[in-house]
């Protein structure tokens, strides 16, 4: 089993990368999670996952590559994550960032049943209402 000493881990290159995602995944969370749930349709989790696919990307060489490239971020932020539940950073966030990229069995039920839990179901409807939104259906 390979050990490593917490100094390695900790190596000077590391940090500055780490901190730098760390502040970018919070600004990007600070920004752009209100204008995803603004610009969300309010049938988002309700209709069915598969034509909402194929209303966008029609060609099927552009699909395929846009899946590829969105998983491959979802996988780096999953790693970073990570990294930051024990480094500065916002792991958590992250790490929820990553699964709402990644394609895996159950993401949708995942998904609805984290945006209905009460507060968060309030604090979506309430930038929903404040653009002047319907509220989403969960």
């Amino acid at each position: 089993m390979l050990h490593l000493p917490l100094e390695d881990l900790l190596h000077a290159d590391f940090m500055p990368w780490m901190l730098g995602l760390s502040v970018f995944v919070l600004i990007a969370g600070i920004v752009l999670v209100p204008v995803l749930v603004i610009r969300m349709p309010a049938d988002y989790f309700t209709r069915p996952r598969g034509l909402m696919v194929r209303e966008r990307y029609r060609h099927p060489l552009v699909h395929a590559l846009l899946i590829v490239l969105k998983n491959a971020l979802g996988f780096l932020l999953l790693v970073a994550g990570i990294a930051m539940l024990v480094l500065p950073g916002q792991g958590v966030l992250t790490i929820l960032a990553s699964l709402s990229l990644l394609d895996f069995p159950g993401k949708r039920r995942l998904e609805r049943r984290l945006l209905s839990v009460g507060p968060v179901r309030r604090a979506i409807d309430a930038i929903r209402q404040r653009a002047g939104r319907p509220p989403a259906e969960f």
